[in-house]
C-alpha cells in the first residue's frame, strides 16, 4: 500500500453483446477499488478482478476500465461457440477470485463505516449506497428468442456509487 486513500466502489454495467448466433444481455453489478498511485488513478477489479485500468483522474480511469470490461465481452463472444458457453465463459470470468483485491476493499469499505470517513472530490459527489442493498451478481440472458419481451424499463445506466457510512447503514 502507498499511503494513500484505497475508496472501494460499486457499479452497474448493461451491455448487448452479439455472438455466433445470439445475442445476450449481460448486467453486471460489481465492486472495484480506486486508488492514486504515482501520480495516475487506477481502477482495480475486485468482482470481476481480472481488470484494472489506469488515468488521469478518477471519471478518466473509471471510463478505460468499462471500456476495457466491454473489449473483454466482444472477446469472450468471439471465442464462444454457441449461447451456453458465452454465459459459461462469462461467468468464469466474472467469478475469477482475487483475495488480495477483495480484501483491499473490505479494508477500505471498513474504514468508511467505522469512522465516517468522508472521501475526496470527485468520490464525495458520488451517490452513497449500502453494499448490503447493492450485492455483487452477474446475469447473461438470451435475448434473440421469440418470446423475449424488450421494455424501456429493461435500460440501466453505466452508474457508480461509495458506500454509504455507518450512519446510513441502519
Amino acid at each position: 500500500m502507498n499511503g494513500n486513500p484505497v475508496y472501494p466502489l460499486m457499479f452497474t454495467f448493461r451491455d448487448t453483446i452479439s455472438g455466433n448466433g445470439f445475442m445476450a444481455g449481460i448486467t453486471l453489478s460489481g465492486r472495484l477499488t480506486a486508488e492514486l498511485e504515482d501520480g495516475e488513478w487506477w481502477m482495480y477489479g475486485v468482482r470481476p478482478s481480472a481488470l484494472s485500468e489506469t488515468g488521469e483522474n478518477p471519471p478518466v480511469a473509471f471510463s478505460k476500465f468499462r471500456t476495457r470490461y466491454e473489449h473483454v465481452l466482444f472477446d469472450l463472444a468471439e471465442e464462444a461457440k454457441d449461447f451456453e458457453s458465452f454465459r459459461a465463459l462469462v461467468e468464469a470470468f466474472y467469478n475469477e477470485p482475487n483475495p488480495e483485491q477483495e480484501t483491499r476493499w473490505e479494508e477500505a469499505f471498513q474504514l468508511i463505516r467505522a469512522r465516517g470517513f468522508e472521501p475526496e472530490k470527485p468520490f464525495s459527489d458520488l451517490t452513497k449506497a449500502r453494499p448490503e442493498t447493492r450485492p455483487t451478481q452477474i446475469s447473461v440472458e438470451r435475448l434473440d428468442l421469440a418470446n423475449r419481451r424488450f421494455m424501456p424499463s429493461d435500460n440501466i445506466s453505466d452508474t457508480y456509487f461509495i458506500p454509504a457510512p455507518e450512519q446510513m447503514a441502519a
